[in-house]
């Protein structure tokens, strides 16, 4: 999936993918925007996932069929479990959805210098969790909509 370790020293959020071409995440998402699990591979970095480290949601797909990119933004719930033997993980989220208007493009990431080198650019087809480091997590927060009360995306990890 990468050369690069992730270490929890430089673990900014975890990053998760789905493909809205594949799935129909609009529709699943329109009918109800929270997301309380998605599977994750099991390997080391699903050994680091902890409650309350942040987590963003990447949707992918074809270029042009949506506005792809940062669907989301939520929480670890709680630790990753195993599913059947050799099959992926489930991990527990606090999670939602942004609305459509909210969501930030994948272009508009990409073209940023701060997030240009993000796993998610470099190997789109990686296994899940992907990652941000904590200086790519905060540039990306930038981009995202005030919660309420001010301030740029979701609240940094306390």
């Amino acid at each position: 999936m990468s050369d690069r370790r992730v270490t929890l020293d430089d673990l900014g959020a975890w990053l998760l993918k789905g493909n809205a071409d594949a799935v129909d995440l609009a529709g699943r998402f329109a009918a109800d925007p929270q997301v309380t699990s998605w599977c994750v591979r099991p390997g080391y970095r699903v050994r680091l996932m902890r409650p309350g480290q942040q987590v963003v949601f990447w949707a992918s797909g074809s270029r042009g069929r949506a506005a792809y990119g940062v669907w989301g933004v939520g929480r670890v719930a709680a630790a990753p479990h195993p599913g059947e033997p050799g099959g992926p993980w489930t991990l527990p989220l606090d999670l939602t959805i942004l609305a459509e208007p909210l969501r930030v493009r994948r272009d508009l990431l990409r073209a940023d210098p701060r997030l240009a080198g993000a796993e998610v650019f470099r190997q789109p087809q990686g296994a899940n969790p992907s990652y941000l480091t904590v200086a790519q997590f905060a540039a990306l927060r930038e981009h995202l909509p005030a919660p309420p009360g001010g301030g740029h995306g979701p609240p940094p990890p306390g």
